[in-house]
């Protein structure tokens, strides 16, 4: 394997903690104004509150490990997708003030207020998180020298957007999922009734989405057509999906998540596989202008001693991260020092 695989290998195990971690985090605050009453809002926020700031650990890693190992589609990324990110990262801390502030007083309004922040922000990182996928796999304007040269409207593509609703609905039904393990009494019942049509609404976005990119975008599927084993990971996938309810059914909890995140990195995998070697396809020229991990890439050098770091420090992410969901495991009850 070459340094270059293996880096996108880390890049692409990063992509997939973070979007299984933060994920059930964004579809908590995306369903969190379905709540009834104002317990089951606190019980839902204290479900996430002693991890989803270390789930934010690994969008660091993605883009930090973008910037060193491929500054070349770092900088045309951060360009090209400047507004787009900065809407991303508005999301993410106006989502992270209002967890932290919505509780500070027992104020009717004030937490009505910062329950709307909290659910608006989520599903706007949500969305914009899928909208920045579905442009990685439609491609966007770059010219000769690697710089993006279309307009913001560009991002907004039928497809894109497309892929912006089936991240969102995704993130809804894995939230959906995760708080059904962590509650129980009234709001446990709450949350198995959002369960089945939550993977509905995922299922027709799926199937969607799948049409489109079979009918628009064959080349995502070239890799399976190459090597027909690799059709084993949809199909598993599925799987996972049907497991979900089945699972509800028996009052499983744990599993039914674990079914949820199998489900999700199957289909992250999917998108990987359909895009290697490419990290950004490029509307103009594409053999040309598009950027690989290969025309991107930093020096050899530098990604030995990166895989250097990477093989000291994502252990240790991973052992606070173990630890973190050990302590806080089983139940969520409220105390004086919740949320």
């Amino acid at each position: 394997m070459d340094l270059e695989t293996a880096w996108y290998l880390v890049m692409g195990l990063s992509v997939l903690m973070y979007t299984v971690l933060d994920g059930f985090d964004l579809g908590v605050g995306a369903l969190h104004l379905c709540a009834k009453t104002d317990e089951q809002r606190r019980i839902f926020i204290n479900a996430i509150g002693p991890v989803w700031d270390g789930n934010e650990v690994w969008i660091v890693i993605v883009m930090g490990g973008l910037f060193a190992g491929f500054p070349n589609a770092y900088a045309t990324i951060f360009s090209g997708f400047y507004t787009l990110l900065m809407f991303l990262i508005a999301g993410l801390m106006f989502r992270a003030a209002a967890i932290e502030f919505r509780s500070k007083t027992a104020s009717k309004i004030w937490r009505q207020i910062w329950d709307c922040i909290f659910f608006v922000s989520s599903i706007l990182v949500g969305f914009v998180i899928g909208v920045i996928l579905g442009n990685l796999i439609l491609g966007v304007p770059i010219d000769s020298e690697q710089n993006f040269v279309g307009t913001f409207a560009d991002f907004f593509r039928p497809y894109a957007i497309l892929v912006g609703l089936l991240a969102l609905s995704l993130f809804a039904m894995h939230g959906a999922i995760y708080l059904y393990m962590k509650t129980d009494g009234e709001a446990h019942q709450v949350v198995r009734k959002w369960i089945l049509p939550s993977i509905i609404v995922f299922v027709l976005f799926f199937a969607t989405t799948t049409a489109a990119t079979l009918i628009n975008l064959p080349y995502m599927f070239q890799p399976h057509l190459k090597n027909p084993v690799l059709w084993i990971l949809p199909i598993l996938a599925i799987a996972a999906i049907i497991n979900i309810p089945i699972q509800v059914k028996r009052d499983r909890g744990g599993w039914a998540f674990i079914s949820s995140c199998v489900s999700i990195l199957l289909l992250l995998c999917l998108f990987h596989i359909g895009t290697f070697p490419y990290i950004l396809h490029s509307t103009v020229d594409p053999d040309t202008n598009s950027l690989t991990i290969y025309n991107t890439a930093a020096t050899p050098k530098t990604l030995r001693i990166l895989l250097t770091v990477v093989a000291i420090g994502v252990p240790m992410v991973l052992s606070y991260g173990f630890l973190v969901y050990r302590i806080f495991r089983g139940k969520v009850r409220l105390d004086s020092s919740s949320y």
